[in-house]
């Protein structure tokens, strides 16, 4: 990301912030996945991609991803603690887009039920993916991806450790495929339904791993291209 500029989860909550709803919007900021109904491979089956549900209610979320669709279109979003909700596309955001969710009275108590949980815990240093987990979640998680032929690509962080990260974009590579997500140079070393994980070339410390990886990769070292 380039000096200056505001994270992903800043503004996607700004955007969030200044919706007039009537039901309240909670931070939940938890991994998800998505497929966009006009997003399909070559087979003719739909792309699933990671994401971030940053902020929820009863009707809407918004979700830091990687691809965009255009409004109205529909999306089918998956997570371990909403289960699998759809919708439409509300609002384009440069990091991410707000959906609505299509729901019944029983659904919306389900999610509003966990939504208050989830506020509830939100203190509990037992919910912080970095601490659970081996692996840590960026505060950012949208990023610049490079590619061998010098092309930039949107991308988005599920996870990263300090031997290599999983990466969900609009991009399937192969196995050993070199690249860059920001700073970090490596290789794919695994393919799985919505993207791929890389290995790094270096170890370095889980907190500079995470600057880095929000670090614009025009430059990025030791990249042989």
């Amino acid at each position: 990301m380039c000096p200056g500029a505001r994270s992903a989860l800043d503004e996607l909550t700004e955007v969030s912030a200044r919706e007039r709803r009537n039901d309240a919007r909670t931070m939940v900021n938890i991994r998800g996945r998505y497929m966009l109904a006009n997003k399909r491979n070559l087979k003719g089956d739909r792309c699933e991609f990671a994401c971030r549900i940053v902020t929820m209610s009863v009707t809407g979320m918004v979700l830091a991803a990687p691809v965009l669709g255009a409004p109205g279109e529909r999306v089918i979003v998956y997570s371990e603690a909403f289960g699998q909700l759809h919708g439409a596309i509300s609002r384009l955001l440069s990091t991410g887009f707000a959906m609505s969710i299509a729901a019944n009275e029983q659904t919306q108590e389900r999610i509003a039920s966990k939504l208050q949980w989830l506020s509830k815990q939100k203190e509990s240093p037992d919910l912080s993916d970095s601490r659970r987990h081996a692996r840590a979640v960026p505060k950012n998680p949208m990023a610049t991806m490079l590619l061998a032929d010098g092309s930039l690509i949107s991308c988005l962080v599920i996870d990263f450790s300090c031997s290599g990260a999983a990466v969900s974009a609009d991009l399937y590579p192969q196995i050993g495929t070199p690249l860059a997500v920001g700073k970090m140079v490596g290789r794919v070393v695994r393919r799985f339904d919505e993207g791929f994980a890389i290995e790094f070339t270096e170890k370095m410390a889980l907190a500079e791993i995470e600057r880095r990886l929000a670090t614009s990769p025009a430059q990025a070292p030791g990249f042989r291209r």
